[in-house]
């Protein structure tokens, strides 16, 4: 099936943006980035209308949806390059855009350095040995699976990449760390900065909760984190 792939690009944050479109003659079970791996491969690259174009800047690492390095908006919905595959998609045109929460580096690479950073601020690790409890087993696992791709961020109308709330990412983190933290001083820390830079800046959208790439139950990581860190529950 011969698909138009639209993708935005710019060269910089301060360079203009402009759309360039390419065609990609291949499998519907090829996934985004087969895509794009497929396009880069071209020598020399040309769009379709028949420039030559340099490479597309795009980031990747695992490639089975492990590492969170791929996302981007597809069709308009943040999802995962590597996990998104076109017969998933409806139609034949594939529009592919960097995310718009963080500030752009090229193309479709954005820095997500704030995230990190933000999660910083909220001390999310252990002080101690970790405490572990067999009926949060379940939820700690989930926990921990976050990819940290700030999929839930870019859907957050709470979230900017200029300010101090953390969003989802940082709750669905927290949990792990206050449930196995033994140290009560730590843990009072981080259920303090986890108020400050979390739970006062939540509007409740839950506009996070469908979003996840991997599925995480993040409604729920939400309700017990802030049970913890909030009213002092396990």
């Amino acid at each position: 099936m011969v698909y138009k792939i639209r993708i935005r690009r710019q060269e910089s944050q301060k360079a203009d943006s402009y759309w360039q479109e390419f065609e990609f003659d291949g499998s519907r079970n090829s996934s985004v980035a087969t895509v794009l791996k497929e396009l880069n491969s071209r020598t020399p690259l040309k769009d379709n209308s028949g420039n030559i174009v340099t490479p597309i800047s795009w980031e990747c690492s695992c490639m089975v949806r492990k590492c969170g390095a791929c996302a981007m908006l597809i069709n308009e919905r943040p999802r995962l390059a590597c996990s998104t595959f076109l017969h998933t998609l409806k139609g034949s045109t594939i529009t592919l855009e960097p995310l718009s929460k963080f500030p752009l580096v090229r193309d479709l690479i954005v820095d997500r350095s704030n995230l990190f950073e933000n999660l910083k601020k909220l001390n999310l690790w252990l002080e101690s040995e970790a405490y572990m409890s067999s009926w949060t087993h379940e939820p700690r696992y989930q926990s921990a699976r976050c990819l940290m791709c700030g999929c839930c961020l870019e859907v957050c109308p709470n979230f900017s990449s200029k300010g101090t709330f953390a969003g989802a990412v940082a709750a669905v983190n927290a949990f792990r760390i206050l449930n196995e933290e033994q140290e009560i001083s730590h843990r009072n820390d981080v259920s303090t900065q986890y108020k400050e830079n979390y739970f006062e800046g939540c509007g409740k959208s839950l506009a996070c909760h469908n979003i996840c790439p991997i599925g995480l139950p993040v409604e729920e990581l939400i309700v017990r984190s802030n049970s913890v860190a909030i009213w002092g529950r396990q």
